[in-house]
């Protein structure tokens, strides 16, 4: 397997800058193009702003990339058909000299084999409704476990089971922090109603939690949440109006896998006449910022114990 990081990546690593890792699965698929371009380029000057170096993912030509080009990230926005590979997927991908985006989970694990302690996302992935019958749950979720990083997000998608999604980190053993917020978030809803375990207004305290959590055997991910501004949020019984619809939809056409998250976030950003995926940018670039600020409170750390 070859893995390939960026040379302003590279660079960072080396001299134990602050590096982020991001997701591409959200630039081929998460917004039209060229929107979905120009928000990743602004994910990215963002990220670098507030003192990171940003490191999107993906599978290029049978190599797993750390750190794109612009031409490399416009080759991606302008391929929706682009596979979306999850942990399970990159293996075969690369046996094959294949390329495809990635998803959270696959960019947790490539993140900690490449040495970057910090994976940033608009919303992860979690329990589907009705998952008692459909046994649909996120690799996310299982990844959190695996991979010693810690995950910034604006909480989980609106469209999932979150009371179940809280649960099943619990009994996993996953830490939540609430960074400046005492609510769980919901993607592009400020809170899901759901109350976080751990809150804390000091980037450097969740970065002592990590340390901690990852001295402890077989321990994974911690998940920092924040979320989306007032400003720029949706209404909560909007969106689960939308969603509600939906469903009765995905239950009469038989839609499954992969093809539902796609399916309802489509059908709330129609209902919401386009607003979902201005919030959908809007919170990818706020998570990267604190994704960024956590980054950055990680490489201090990580000097100061080293000196």
């Amino acid at each position: 397997m070859e893995l390939r990081l960026g040379n302003e990546v590279a660079d960072a690593l080396a001299d134990g800058a602050a590096v982020l890792a991001l997701e591409s699965n959200v630039v081929a698929q998460g917004l039209p193009y060229p929107r979905n371009l120009d928000t990743a380029l602004q994910v990215e000057e963002t990220a670098r702003n507030a003192g990171a170096v940003p490191a999107t993912t993906a599978v290029l030509d049978g190599v797993l990339r750390v750190g794109l080009t612009q031409e490399e990230l416009e080759r991606i926005a302008s391929s929706p058909t682009l596979p979306k590979l999850s942990t399970r997927d990159i293996g075969a991908c690369l046996a094959r000299g294949g390329t495809g985006v990635t998803t959270i989970a696959a960019t947790m694990a490539i993140a900690e084999l490449a040495g970057i302690a910090v994976v940033s996302s608009a919303g992860l992935g979690g329990v589907h409704r009705g998952a008692s019958q459909s046994f649909d749950i996120s690799a996310d979720l299982p990844q959190l476990v695996r991979s010693k990083v810690i995950v910034v997000s604006a909480g989980a998608k609106k469209i999932l089971d979150l009371q179940a999604t809280l649960e099943y980190l619990e009994t996993a053993g996953v830490p939540i922090v609430g960074y400046r917020s005492d609510d769980f978030p919901a993607f592009y809803c400020v809170s899901s109603g759901l109350p976080v375990p751990h809150r804390t207004d000091d980037m450097s305290e969740i970065v002592r939690t990590a340390l901690n959590h990852w001295s402890m055997r077989d321990s994974g991910a911690i998940l920092v949440t924040h979320p989306i501004p007032d400003t720029d949020a949706l209404s909560s019984v909007e969106v689960d109006a939308a969603i509600d619809e939906a469903l009765l939809r995905v239950a009469s056409e038989r839609i499954s896998g992969q093809r539902v998250t796609r399916y309802l976030l489509d059908a709330v950003n129609d209902a919401t006449e386009g607003r979902a995926s201005a919030a959908n940018a809007a919170v990818l670039i706020s998570t990267t910022a604190i994704g960024a600020e956590a980054a950055v409170a990680h490489a201090e750390a990580t000097r100061e114990s080293r000196s």
